[in-house]
């Protein structure tokens, strides 16, 4: 089925169609063949967003070393960065709704690879260390999940959660490519131009893939505007108000399954070795094991994303929230073989890779375009609360206790609330056309 060319956009159209940019595309593949480098072009950018999460791990031991620091104080700028994204979430959000994403895009894909490169001229001086992973902390704002997440939403309409998907697996980019550069580039030059060489290294390729490919529909509207020599403004979209948003039971929701999740499932993650050696494991098979998060986390983020294009987005989501239940379960009492732990570690991958798709998809069906950078930005605080607490939470029971058993047990209540958060969701969305 044909669609409008994205130039085709008359500068003078009626007031009705002068809020949309593009004519909506009626097909999945109309709007892939219309913007088919966009979601390619914003995972380059998400992968920019957590460069400081999945790039720093090489480097925490000869950090540590050099300074005789801890390794809880060699990662602290992490939690840092985590509280402040948490902090500004929303702020960022509504920035976007009101200014469009390609101007913080960027801006952040320049500063984030300057400030991580910067942590390179650490000093060993603890307020030193903290400045430097304040400076990366702000910085990062302009490329959080957000601005990445809403452009591609102003897009796809029928494939929407595939290119979700596609955009999301930034995340799992990151994850595979970051460690390897940082403990390549390490060996060859020391881990302080290493930090250099990395950032400037992502630079280079990131940059021109986001600079040529990565503009919303807001963007486009704003180009033809200045054309006209019209001033710029929020795009007329359908969606709910911040308040009707923030006050709804269905974001209340959706708040409730992010914290839940990300308080229980990060922590799993970041703790999944250390659970595998103390059931016996050597160093070796638990690092294997532990890869196939890695690997499943990018299979279960795209089938996810297909999913939810086909089938009502509650149920799929509350189906993939439940997997770490069994995957606790099996860590909790099965036996130690190795089938049994993989399948452990394959059940976490599968929905460390989906739930951000999941959430996004359903908050952009529920509540339209109109201010999903602000409410998202509230989303992504809880997120950012149970990414920094969840992993502490987990080091306290173990050091209380001397097992993660109860942390473990404490994971399936979680993982079972928030899927129940999910499933009672309205499988269909209010039409916020219609006022």
């Amino acid at each position: 089925m044909a669609i409008e060319a994205p130039d085709a956009v008359g500068v003078g159209a009626a007031p009705a169609q002068d809020a949309l940019a593009v004519a909506t595309p009626l097909t999945a593949g109309a709007e892939w063949r219309a913007y088919p480098m966009l979601p390619i072009a914003a995972a380059f950018g998400y992968a920019t967003s957590v460069i400081h999460i999945y790039g720093f791990g090489p480097y925490v031991v000869p950090v540590s070393e050099v300074f005789g620091w801890s390794r809880a104080m060699a990662t602290a700028g992490i939690s840092l960065a985590t509280i402040v994204q948490a902090f500004f979430g929303i702020l960022i959000g509504l920035a976007v709704d009101r200014f469009g994403p390609r101007g913080f895009a960027l801006l952040g894909i320049v500063l984030v690879p300057a400030a991580f490169a910067l942590i390179g001229t650490a000093t060993g001086s603890d307020l030193n260390w903290y400045l430097l992973w304040g400076l990366l902390s702000i910085c990062v704002l302009p490329v959080q999940a957000t601005i990445w997440t809403s452009a591609v939403a102003s897009r796809f309409t029928v494939s929407r959660g595939l290119a979700f998907a596609v955009t999301l697996c930034g995340a799992s980019i990151a994850a595979t490519v970051f460690p390897l550069m940082g403990s390549y580039l390490i060996g060859r030059l020391g881990w302080r131009l290493a930090l250099a060489a990395q950032g400037g290294l992502w630079l280079l390729i990131a940059f021109p893939v986001i600079f040529v490919f990565f503009r919303s529909a807001f963007d486009r509207e704003k180009g033809a505007r200045k054309v006209a020599g019209e001033k710029p403004r929020p795009r007329d979209l359908p969606g709910a108000t911040l308040r009707q948003g923030v006050f709804s039971t269905i974001y209340v929701r959706l708040f409730v399954a992010c914290l839940l999740f990300t308080f229980t499932i990060l922590a799993l993650v970041v703790h999944f070795v250390p659970i595998i050696t103390d059931r016996g494991a050597d160093a070796v098979t638990a690092a294997g094991l532990a890869s196939l998060i890695g690997v499943f986390s990018l299979i279960g983020r795209l089938t996810t994303g297909a999913l939810l294009d086909k089938f009502p987005a509650s149920l799929v989501g509350a189906v993939v929230f439940l997997l770490p239940v069994g995957s606790c379960l099996i860590l909790l009492l099965a036996a130690n073989s190795y089938v049994a732990l993989a399948l452990a570690a394959t059940l976490v991958g599968l929905t460390l890779g989906a739930e951000i798709d999941v959430v996004v998809y359903l908050l952009s069906r529920h509540f339209g375009l109109k201010n999903f950078g602000g409410l998202y930005g509230g989303l992504l605080a809880a997120l950012s609360i149970g990414t920094a607490a969840g992993p502490l939470a987990a080091s306290a029971v173990f050091d209380r206790t001397g097992s993660y058993a109860l942390f473990l047990w404490a994971v399936l209540g979680c993982m079972a609330a928030s899927s129940v958060a999910i499933a009672t969701l309205p499988h269909k969305a209010r039409d916020w056309s219609a006022g």
